[in-house]
């Protein structure tokens, strides 16, 4: 098993055959949020390495390509964002609004919930960029010095949640405005949840790609300003 695991295309392979037929169950069981390919990929992946022994290490060197093409897959995901970028500048006052006050949530949570949990500062510095898309994310990370594995798993972690709970709680609410729908999506699950939007709608798509862009300029900006405050 050490030999199979070894190979250098293992992880990229094991990565990609996961994906493709979770990909595939998803839509033959007609796009259901707990059956979110990313999950299911997420869930897989781990537990083959958990059972081979393979170092987590080792695993992100065999899938180095597809991290590198992370940020590529970001870009592409906002390209909506040109076919509707008219109607979010006829917007701007509700956009700005709506991305100050869940900027302000989203930090409050992370920061209050981790100091309730007793997390250290290495954790928390690491939760922080959460809800920012992932190369954007890591990048945050780094700056913060904080465990850039540990911002991956929560980063996957607070996109899966968004794109498989966020839908079905907006229509609980009675939230039907596919931009605001989009925008929600997009401010709370960055990149994971702005592709399962995308399936379902072009307009929900385009306003969740410029909620994630957006997002994430804000918050390169203001979360290191806010670890500071918070672990000094």
């Amino acid at each position: 098993m050490s030999a199979l695991t070894s190979l250098p295309v293992f992880g990229l392979a094991l990565t990609l055959t996961v994906y493709l037929g979770a990909f595939w169950l998803y839509n033959r069981l007609g796009r259901p949020g707990l059956a979110s390919p990313v999950l299911i990929t997420v869930l897989v992946v781990a537990g083959v390495l958990e059972l081979t022994g393979m170092p987590y290490d080792l695993y992100l060197q065999q899938v180095a390509l597809l991290t590198a093409l992370l940020g590529p897959a970001t870009v592409a995901l906002a390209l909506p964002l040109l076919r509707h970028g008219r109607a979010l500048v006829s917007s701007t006052p509700a956009v700005l609004l709506t991305l100050a006050v869940a900027g302000a949530v989203s930090v409050t949570v992370t920061v209050g919930a981790m100091r309730l949990l007793g997390a250290d500062d290495g954790i928390l510095r690491a939760a922080l960029p959460r809800s920012v898309t992932s190369p954007v994310g890591l990048s945050i990370a780094e700056s913060l010095h904080a465990s850039v594995p540990l911002a991956v798993v929560l980063t996957l972690i607070s996109g899966v949640l968004g794109a498989v709970v966020g839908p079905a709680l907006l229509s609980l609410i009675k939230v039907t405005d596919e931009r605001a729908r989009g925008f929600a999506i997009g401010l709370t699950a960055h990149g994971i949840g702005t592709s399962r939007v995308l399936g379902d709608s072009a307009v929900s798509g385009g306003w969740s790609s410029a909620a994630m862009v957006l997002n994430a300029l804000v918050m390169t900006l203001v979360l290191p300003i806010v670890a500071g405050i918070a672990t000094a």
